[in-house]
């Protein structure tokens, strides 16, 4: 694995000033640990415990299905003395010996190429893994829960706003697409439901398009083909007009936010973490992509979309955050669209 750029923008990570103390001595668990999203979040806190080596040590229990899987994402730290693994589905009741002081609930499908594949699996994630783990955190007293939501529990809206946290359009709940964001929206109330009726503290990231270094490059989603394309000198090719809007917020960025949130956040409130400056379409998109790269002399074709039973399309032309409610926190995404591509491409160049 290619371990340059990601310990790089862990050292980010962990030198944003946060109360970091509230973690040492304590175990924290994190469900889902082998995705990309997550798996930062668990490099972040180990690497604290190297920063900070005179303190009680930060404990992680990951848990994960697949344990070759969190082999290959996890292949950097997995000798780390401090993290253990649970093995076993979110789904399923789930039994640890010993303080589980915070919870960071992370399993779920997010690429829609599985929405129409296994929409029950995907829905499954979300509410049933919700309330078991939301079981533990009050069976362990658990000092935090941090959920992690989409931008997709805001529905559509009849012009192209920025979304705002108490602000919410409409979902289809007859159409398999809503699988998703419905289980999330359901699991949200969930969260705070345990809130109201148990005291456990919650708090939910509402998390935009994110990129970087171990997301899976097949898993559908736009952004990944690009990159893909473009580490195996490829042209882009778009299955549409790509006139779709998406805000792209660069890995390190989004992890800061989510530890911005555990540590300095409401309980009972939502974030949204994303990137409104780095709006672009589709097409742009792709086209930024390959400019960043033109070495490889790529370019960017169109062909008439076909449906696809199991890749489902989002109905929504737009989607960006307001992220105000989270940069009163302090926080502020300072990695640029052409310049988080240009390290993710680099490190899938490198690895491969």
């Amino acid at each position: 694995m290619n371990t340059q750029i990601i310990n790089e923008d862990i050292e980010k990570i962990i030198s944003a000033e946060l109360p970091w103390q509230f973690f040492f001595g304590k175990t924290i668990l994190i469900t889902g640990a082998n995705g990309f999203l997550p798996a930062y979040m668990l490099r972040s806190l180990l690497f604290l415990n190297k920063k900070y080596s005179q303190v009680s040590p930060i404990k992680v229990i990951a848990l994960v299905r697949n344990y070759e899987n969190a082999k290959h994402q996890l292949a950097d730290v997995l000798e780390d003395k401090n993290l253990s693994f649970l093995i076993q589905d979110v789904c399923d009741k789930i039994d640890i010996i010993g303080d589980v002081n915070y919870i960071i609930h992370a399993a779920s499908q997010a690429s829609p190429k599985f929405y129409g594949i296994d929409p029950v699996g995907t829905l499954k994630a979300n509410v049933l893994g919700t309330l078991n783990l939301l079981e533990l955190a009050r069976n362990k007293k658990s000092e935090q829960f941090f959920y992690f939501s989409t931008g997709d529990v805001y529905g559509h809206f009849s012009s192209d706003v920025f979304y705002e946290e108490n602000k919410f359009g409409s979902i289809d709940p007859l159409l398999v697409h809503s699988c998703y964001g419905e289980s999330k929206r359901m699991a949200e109330n969930i969260c705070i439901s345990y809130m109201h009726q148990y005291g456990i503290p919650v708090k939910i990231a509402r998390i935009f398009h994110v990129y970087g270094p171990g997301m899976k490059l097949n898993d559908g989603r736009s952004f990944a083909d690009f990159v893909s394309n473009v580490v195996n000198n490829e042209d882009i090719v778009l299955n549409s007009d790509g006139s779709a809007v998406r805000a792209f917020c660069y890995l390190t960025d989004a992890t800061e936010g989510f530890f911005r949130i555990i540590l300095n956040g409401k309980p009972g409130n939502a974030y949204n973490v994303g990137n409104e400056n780095n709006c672009i379409s589709i097409f742009e998109l792709a086209n930024l992509i390959v400019s960043i790269v033109p070495e490889k002399r790529l370019s960017v074709k169109r062909k008439d979309f076909k449906p696809n039973s199991e890749y489902l399309q989002s109905p929504y032309s737009f989607g960006a955050p307001n992220c105000s409610k989270l940069k009163n926190l302090n926080w502020k995404p300072s990695i640029s669209i052409k310049d988080g591509f240009l390290r993710t491409i680099n490190f899938y160049i490198n690895e491969y």
